[in-house]
């Protein structure tokens, strides 16, 4: 069967289950399921242990072709006995709107730093902002032991209607949001996937840490931060500790 490909960026799904304790044969069968997508080309599974009771596995995916999420889908689905969903969430690596454009770049650049240069300047900065898109659009993530993930949405309140402000008025408090971000960098690494329309939140986002308090020390002062205080709405929080694959059915009691 022909991949199922979006036309710009990629799928990301995240499943968490419960998990009830069985035979041996679940265990090699979740293995294979998730061995089978990480072998197909250029997709990723990063699976965890969930901390505390809301699940016992989490499983993020990462890939281009649709069908290979499917699959997965269903191949976790069909250890029904061993494995109980008890959230899932699809989405699509995206690159914020409010990204510099390569013409907002040279017009900033010659307003700071006038003409003389300016090639140069540019041409480190195309190389930028493209390394930027590659890295948001087609990840390749590192595993680290601590994985996060949450949704959330803007808000659509009275009084409180992220999409009833102008664009440069949501673009001057990403760029805050985005600069408290910036200081976890090598700390935290962050990716932010786009669901509207696919799923029932509006974003996913996904944090990769070595030490958990960045994870809370983040989040925490980003509820500080304007977007977040006015206009952020959250869904359930999900934290665990990475493992490869062929670990799992140890740590689960498969």
């Amino acid at each position: 069967m022909e991949p199922l490909v979006p036309s710009a960026g990629w799928g990301v799904t995240h499943i968490y289950h419960r998990v009830r304790p069985g035979s041996g044969d679940a265990g090699k069968a979740l293995v294979a399921a998730l061995d089978a997508f990480a072998g197909t080309d250029r997709h990723q599974v990063l699976t965890s242990t969930v901390l505390g009771a809301k699940a016992d596995l989490g499983v993020m995916a990462i890939g281009p072709d649709l069908r290979a999420h499917d699959t997965l889908s269903r191949s976790l689905g069909a250890l029904s006995g061993t494995l109980e969903p008890v959230f899932s969430y699809f989405s699509l690596t995206e690159t914020s709107e409010y990204m510099a454009t390569v013409e907002q770049t040279r017009a900033r650049m010659l307003t700071e730093h006038g003409p003389d240069g300016l090639d140069e300047r540019m041409a480190e900065a195309t190389a930028r902002l493209e390394r930027y898109r590659n890295d948001k659009l087609y990840p390749l993530l590192p595993v680290r032991p601590v994985l996060a993930f949450y949704p959330m949405s803007k808000a659509r309140d009275q009084g409180a209607n992220w999409y009833k402000l102008p664009f440069e008025d949501r673009r001057r408090l990403m760029s805050g949001h985005a600069a408290v971000g910036r200081r976890y960098a090598g700390r935290i690494l962050q990716l932010v996937t786009g669901s509207t329309g696919l799923d029932d939140w509006e974003w996913g986002v996904t944090l990769l840490a070595d030490d958990i308090t960045a994870v809370k020390e983040i989040v925490y002062e980003m509820r500080f931060d304007e977007v977040t205080a006015d206009y952020g709405r959250f869904g359930p929080f999900f934290v665990g500790l990475t493992c490869p694959p062929e670990e799992l059915p140890e740590r689960l009691g498969l």
